[in-house]
């Protein structure tokens, strides 16, 4: 388990916006057709906007459009793609972006791979991170990665777009840090073995000095010690 904690500082005398993404990536050999699954404390979703063009044809979900978390309009308007896990023939490259739930104080990110039994696992404060966007570059030729960052805005867009389009589903899509200040924010990062059976992850609760992560169907969670707050 690491804490790992950012400030931000400025020494001028005008507020102004931010915007970054902790750029958590999961890649083969432990991300695995059928076989890693990625759960988060999410809600609302959109998939990120493209041309039709010789990039449009890896691309499997609709182009910008509405979803909720981790069923995903499929391309042509075909059945809704479970997102949660990697195709079974991986030749397709998609990107995200996804509302954390705004009601929980703290958000999750988690990767299981049941098959290995190994739970990678990220616990934030929404109200610093309220977005997370994923980006899944999976390769014909068996080199998969899936970006799981946890940010400030929803897509990887130049500052003056994130300043000029302001929000998403009534949510800022950037941060403002104010003249001559700071800003802090802090995140745990956990890995650990998992027991067998455990598939999903329904909740990740940081409580009692403990991380508690859950799979509540099949009656499994995984407690570890955690030695800080967030």
């Amino acid at each position: 388990m690491i804490y790992l904690d950012s400030e931000l500082e400025s020494l001028l005398g005008f507020d102004r916006p931010v915007n970054w993404a902790e750029h958590v990536t999961i890649a083969s050999p432990f991300l695995e057709p059928e076989k890693n699954f990625v759960d988060l404390s999410g809600t609302r979703s959109k998939t990120r906007a493209y041309a039709a063009g010789a990039g449009a044809a890896r691309r499997r979900l609709a182009s910008f459009q509405d979803f909720t978390w981790p069923m995903a309009p499929a391309k042509g308007g075909g059945t809704a793609i479970d997102l949660r896990g990697v195709p079974p023939s991986p030749d397709s490259m998609d990107h995200i972006a996804t509302l954390l739930d705004p009601s929980r104080k703290l958000a999750f990110v988690t990767a299981v791979n049941p098959a290995r039994q190994y739970l990678l696992g990220y616990i934030f404060r929404s109200d610093e991170y309220p977005w997370i966007q994923q980006w899944m570059s999976y390769g014909a030729n068996g080199w998969l990665q899936r970006g799981l960052e946890f940010a400030t805005q929803p897509f990887d867009v130049p500052r003056r777009e994130t300043v000029t389009t302001g929000a998403l589903f009534d949510t800022p899509i950037f941060r403002w840090l104010p003249a001559k200040s700071k800003i802090t924010t802090r995140f745990v990062m956990f890995y650990t073995k998992t027991p067998a059976g455990m598939s999903k992850i329904d909740d990740v609760r940081l409580e009692g000095g403990k991380i508690i992560a859950e799979d509540r169907a099949a009656g499994r969670q995984v407690v570890l010690a955690a030695s800080l707050p967030l």
